[in-house]
């Protein structure tokens, strides 16, 4: 029976009838009934119109169905050829006809594959097809390798990213000679210029979507990730390629930014390279640091410093090819100054150069190496700043392994994550201290003149009262117990360990007391020394270990202009001294220090040792005037044969420039990242002394004169020999105090208010052992 036909016998239902009576037993059987019977009549059509309806059409005509399995049927018949195409011309290659092989090549060229208007999807079934015949790859196919490995996936569609994602996969592990090939593309892809690059070279059939940066990293960081988990070894092959590729510190704001972004979320998934890529970064971040060496409120006073080269939105977000001509613009100019590889400023990190004489010396490179340092510190305390977040909350998210790939085309789709322990958010919180703490061991205290990058352990001490503790626990070893170590480096320790304890306000006064006890041990055991030395009448030798001396008595002299109020015994501790103050019992070795032939007063920095006269002064605490002015009059009475002290030291010029200058947590001026540290950070502001204090303390020259006959018997016998400028001992040598100007004690509340008192003009020297 045809369902559709239109006689009217087919269109008609016999009625149903009863049940048949008990008494039928058989049906009868109905006579057959002969087609001849039936006179053919003439069939009546209506005139039909010239448009038939599309639906009649189509069940009129008769169309097989394309079923799943004709589909795959189709697609295993072009794979099978697609297949026997690559291995003869993988054959021909190695037989020396290379023309199919050339041609095969050409599939993956990007500017051939637009004049031949190659789809993405016959590109995804070359891939399949040459992942059959991974292990009939020999050397002489490289160039094939290579073609795929250049090839711009990152901008095709998710379909073939994935299927490109598993092809590298299986091709590494297959013939793993080419991972340095490919991780130096994923490295290379991690840089600023790559999106552009990428743009360019874009197959004829891109993604639909506008593709922006944070895709194309996306995408990146999930290959990496994925062959991370095939190749346990990777993070060895990496890591020097990631150094290579690092910008050069006169990139743009926006190079270094983005590639340490991406660095960064590499350390999210690759913790074996954590450590190395952070010390990287902070390498990278004193480099341009110590480049700075010059007060901000300078720059702002000639109207240079600004916001700086602010974004107004994410780049990562930026559409690739969008980007402003300015940024591009930027990088041709900066590229022509620098024809050299990325790292070439390491000359500065290996403690020999006073800076690249070619870089130049003006207000608006010096604006342009503050925005780039400030974006970057801000970009390692945000990271900081997550780990602290995740360790305080229940969880902690990681980015999983098993990101699914076709989420990467979307640039809004958040980034898969695997829940953590809080637990164990404290021990990664814990690790990272102690990798910044190894970090800053290693480079930071060695370097000399960098104003700003050791805030980063600043901040981090302040996030676990354990911290705190080891870092000064460093220092202080470091600085007084390190006898092995070389002076220029115990004296940076001192001065460290004071502006820590001066600065920092979650060092608290229990903390403070302790540090300043063992600050005094030292100064009385080395008196003790210096003592014996005199009374046995032997050789003053080892005149650097004096330096060190210097540096801790300048550290304690710091410390007490900040802390003197943690300094002062409880209340109950001191009812025997109604109406006066009762100090700590270890600070009377200090009125021995300063009255000492060493003389810190005329040796320490002019702006400390004044304002630790002053604050003394104010809190009854010790008199420094009168030796202060009989130093001031031994500069008109230099003895010509005097030797300094200094300058038998080794380094001594350099350890003399450390103590004037050398103060590493002065105020923070960097506008983006200074929310991190302004609630940690102690201004002087804070601390100074009322102006009833400080009426009494400012003293003119003519109310030391005055004062200074009543008070010279009570400083000591052996202040006698000051006003010669020299102190004699035993042994024949005498000791000059280095002279100090009066341009350095002038403006001293504004200068030490600041406490900016590393010159502007100093250039960068970095320590070495």
């Amino acid at each position: 029976m045809d369902p559709h036909s239109t006689h009217s016998q087919f269109n008609q239902r016999t009625p149903k009838s009863g049940p048949f009576s008990p008494s039928v037993r058989f049906i009868e059987s109905q006579p057959k009934i002969s087609l001849e019977k039936y006179a053919k009549r003439p069939s009546f059509k209506p005139p039909r119109s010239n448009a038939q309806p599309a639906d009649t059409l189509d069940m009129l005509i008769h169309r097989p169905i394309a079923t799943n399995s004709r589909v795959k049927q189709d697609e295993q018949f072009k794979r099978d050829m697609y297949i026997a195409f690559i291995n003869k011309a993988l054959q021909g290659k190695l037989d020396g006809q290379s023309k199919d092989f050339d041609d095969l090549v050409d599939q993956f060229n990007p500017r051939k594959a637009r004049e031949n208007a190659t789809s993405s999807s016959q590109l995804r079934l070359w891939i399949v097809s040459l992942s059959h015949v991974l292990s009939r790859l020999e050397r002489r196919h490289s160039s094939l390798v290579e073609a795929i490995v250049n090839l711009p996936w990152t901008t095709m569609d998710a379909n073939f990213v994935r299927t490109y994602t598993d092809f590298i996969g299986m091709l590494l592990s297959a013939r793993p000679e080419y991972l340095s090939l490919v991780l130096g593309k994923i490295s290379q892809g991690l840089t600023y210029q790559s999106g552009l690059q990428a743009l360019n070279a874009s197959g004829p059939e891109s993604s639909g979507t506008p593709i922006t940066r944070r895709v194309i990293y996306d995408r990146l960081h999930y290959l990496l990730n994925h062959l991370l988990a095939l190749i346990p070894t990777l993070p060895s092959t990496l890591q020097p390629l990631l150094v290579r590729n690092f910008p050069h510190k006169r990139q743009p704001q926006v190079a270094q930014v983005t590639y340490i972004r991406n660095l960064l979320r590499v350390t999210e998934y690759c913790s074996e390279l954590a450590d190395r890529i952070l010390a990287l970064i902070i390498d990278r971040a004193l480099q341009i640091d110590v480049e700075i060496q010059v007060e901000l409120e300078e720059l702002e006073e000639d109207g240079t410093l600004g916001n700086g080269d602010v974004f107004e939105f994410d780049p990562f977000d930026v559409v690739v090819g969008q980007e402003g001509e300015e940024h591009s613009d930027e990088d041709d100019e900066d590229n022509e100054g620098s024809d050299v590889e990325s790292d070439f400023s390491s000359d500065e990190s290996d403690g020999r150069g006073d800076g690249d004489p070619d870089l130049p010396a003006n207000a608006q490179h010096i604006q342009d190496m503050v925005n780039k340092l400030d974006s970057i510190l801000k970009l390692i305390l945000d990271h900081f700043n997550s780990l602290h977040f995740a360790a305080e909350t229940a969880v902690i998210l990681q980015p999983s392994s098993k990101t699914p790939i076709n989420a990467l085309h979307s640039p809004n789709s958040p980034r898969p994550s695997s829940p953590i322990s809080a637990e164990s958010g404290r021990t990664l919180r814990a690790k990272q201290f102690h990798t910044l703490l190894a970090i800053f061991e290693r480079t930071i205290i060695r370097t000399f003149k960098s104003r700003y990058t050791q805030f980063l352990i600043f901040w981090y001490s302040s996030l676990d009262p354990e911290f705190s503790d080891l870092f000064q626990g460093l220092l202080v070893e470091k600085a007084l117990l390190g006898q092995d170590i070389p002076a220029v480096t115990r004296a940076a320790a001192a001065s460290y360990i004071a502006s820590f304890v001066s600065r920092a306000k979650f060092v608290d006064r229990e903390a403070a007391r302790c540090v300043v006890s063992v600050l005094c041990t030292f100064l009385r055991s080395h008196l003790d020394a210096f003592d014996s030395v005199v009374q046995a009448g032997g050789e003053l030798t080892g005149m650097a270990h004096h330096s060190v001396f210097y540096a801790i008595a300048q550290a304690f002299f710091l410390i007490f202009c900040f802390r003197w109020r943690d300094l002062e015994e409880e209340f109950d501790e001191a009812e025997e001294y109604p109406g006066k103050r009762k100090w700590m019992t270890e600070l009377s070795v200090i009125q021995r220090v300063i009255t000492s032939p060493l003389n810190p007063l005329k040796i320490c920095s002019p702006n400390v040792v004044m304002q630790f006269a002053r604050v003394a002064q104010a809190t009854d605490f010790i008199y420094c005037y009168s030796i202060l002015e009989t130093n001031k009059r031994s500069e008109y009475h230099p003895s010509p044969g005097s030797i300094s002290v200094l300058s038998k030291a080794v380094g001594g010029e350099f350890l003399e420039a450390e103590l004037h200058t050398f103060f590493p947590f002065d105020p923070y001026k960097l506008p983006r990242s200074s929310p991190y540290i302004q609630g940690v950070y102690r201004d002087w502001s804070s601390v100074a002394i009322g102006d009833e204090d400080e009426d009494e303390a400012d003293i003119d020259d003519d109310s030391v004169d005055d004062e200074d006959d009543d008070r010279r018997s009570a400083e000591g016998n052996n202040l006698m020999s000051h006003a010669t400028g020299m102190v004699s001992v035993a042994g024949g040598l005498s000791i000059p105090g280095q002279p100090q100007s009066n341009s350095d004690a002038d403006g001293l509340g504004e200068s030490f208010g600041g406490m900016s008192i590393s010159p502007a003009h100093s250039q960068s020297v970095v320590m070495v052992s």
